[in-house]
């Protein structure tokens, strides 16, 4: 049990998958205007990310590793990712309408999100069984919310604040995401037991 709150914790704050590690970058600044965008974005990523990882980890442990295809890792995977969204967004617009317009744009978005595929690589790397990818990928997918919903809410905020005409845009969101990176580069000193 230790393990999997040790994953968590650090998934969501220390190594965190945007702000730590700079995956998933493009969504975090492009989609970070609105805090509803943001968690509609963190939503899909969370329900791709997770099912990605356990059909990535399952075609490693079971195909590409056994008959010795590993070099076929990235393409594999790339190919599963896009397979997934596509099923997705097609079960989703036959079973519910509702939920496949709230998501728009996003499901197509995720397709090309750096951080599913990074994920699905770093469970295969950092070897962990598939309970704890399981919980790796879910952790990830709240840091990657938690990360775009608090930076989508700041720069809602910079919206109402008045703003030197130079610094309007993407340099101030550039600069806030530094500054949103160095803070949670304060987690960096916690252990777990």
């Amino acid at each position: 049990m230790l393990t999997y709150i040790s994953i968590f914790i650090t998934a969501v704050f220390v190594n965190n998958i945007i702000l730590s590690q700079f995956l998933g970058i493009c969504p975090f600044l492009g989609v970070s205007k609105k805090i509803d965008s943001a968690v509609g974005m963190g939503a899909a990523v969370t329900f791709v990310m997770l099912l990605s990882t356990i059909v990535t980890y399952l075609l490693q442990a079971y195909l590409l590793t056994p008959f010795g295809l590993s070099y076929m890792q990235t393409i594999v995977f790339i190919l599963v990712i896009a397979a997934l969204v596509q099923m997705l967004e097609i079960i989703l617009k036959k079973v519910s309408p509702a939920l496949y317009q709230a998501l728009g744009v996003f499901l197509p978005l995720i397709t090309t999100n750096c951080a599913i595929l990074g994920v699905a690589i770093l469970v295969i790397q950092k070897e962990y069984t598939l309970v704890e990818s399981v919980v790796y990928a879910v952790s990830t997918a709240i840091g990657f919310t938690l990360s775009l919903t608090l930076f989508a809410g700041i720069r809602e905020q910079l919206q109402l604040n008045d703003t030197p005409k130079a610094m309007q845009g993407i340099p101030i969101a550039l600069i806030t995401a530094g500054l949103l990176a160095l803070a949670f580069m304060g987690f960096s000193g916690v252990k777990i037991c």
